[in-house]
């Protein structure tokens, strides 16, 4: 597999490159309810009516290397290039949904998630929403350093509506959908039709959005698996020197019925 390599080594040259593969979205209808209001402001901002608003202070983004969301931090550069081939790639094939993904855990791709989501939001006509379904490891709200008392679980189980899960976390247009941790044991929800159902409502909701997957590592467990083929592309995020060239090779091979745009390759020396 030397196009694994060539991927690496561009991956390498230009700290980090990126593509991903995505299945077409259900074209079913939207729910008519809004869990979510934008009401533009007089100075042209979004204001969110329904939506808790969580911000995050910038010594704790710092510290969990949410790089983006620090202002001067030369390191965000990278992922504004991230950024802009991601944008390319989804609007020449006029997707929306994005899942990251990794073949083993701590290869950095929650917070590949997290940057390029903050910074995909800071295009003026673009929103984002950053979907947490790391079942088993859930980090998302970690690295922002807030909390939140309910989480996707606890919408699937129908105990709460949506709007009382999305944080919007600071960051003008974007917006998170979290998980808590505990709800290792609930995978299989990931497959329901509640799970279906709420694909259908966040994806058809806003034609402006891409929405971002971070999915938990590949060789893990089954759950990336299970829902790589509700996206419309892929990015694969490798480490570099630590992710093993059989295993990239193994993650590609269980993911080729998915689009795989490209590689991230992640803490280059």
């Amino acid at each position: 597999m030397d196009f694994i390599q060539r991927a690496i080594d561009k991956a390498r040259t230009q700290r980090g490159e990126a593509d991903s593969h995505f299945k077409p979205r259900d074209a079913a209808q939207q729910k008519e309810a809004a869990q979510q209001k934008f009401a533009p402001s007089g100075s042209g901002k979004i204001e969110y009516t329904q939506t808790r608003t969580a911000k995050p202070r910038a010594d704790v983004l710092a510290k969990n290397r949410v790089i983006v969301g620090v202002e001067h931090d030369k390191r965000a550069e990278s992922y504004r290039q991230l950024r802009t081939q991601v944008l390319h790639k989804l609007r020449e094939n006029n997707w929306r949904t994005l899942a990251i993904t990794s073949p083993n855990s701590h290869a950095g791709k929650t917070l590949t998630a997290l940057n390029l989501a903050i910074s995909l939001s800071m295009e003026v006509n673009q929103t984002v929403m950053l979907v947490d379904l790391d079942l088993r490891n859930p980090t998302v709200l970690e690295k922002l350093g807030i909390t939140a008392q309910y989480g996707l679980i606890d919408y699937l189980e129908g105990k709460v509506e949506l709007k009382d899960v999305l944080i919007n976390p600071g960051f003008e247009r974007l917006v998170i959908l979290p998980n808590l941790p505990g709800t290792a044991q609930r995978s299989e929800l990931l497959s329901s039709p509640q799970m279906g159902e709420l694909l259908r409502d966040i994806i058809n909701r806003y034609e402006s959005r891409i929405i971002i997957f971070d999915l938990p590592a590949v060789l893990d467990d089954d759950d990336a698996l299970m829902f790589a083929p509700h996206a419309d592309a892929l990015l694969m995020v490798v480490e570099d020197g630590v992710s093993k060239r059989s295993d990239i090779e193994r993650a590609l091979r269980l993911l080729q019925n998915t689009p795989l745009l490209g590689t991230v390759l992640n803490k280059a020396r």
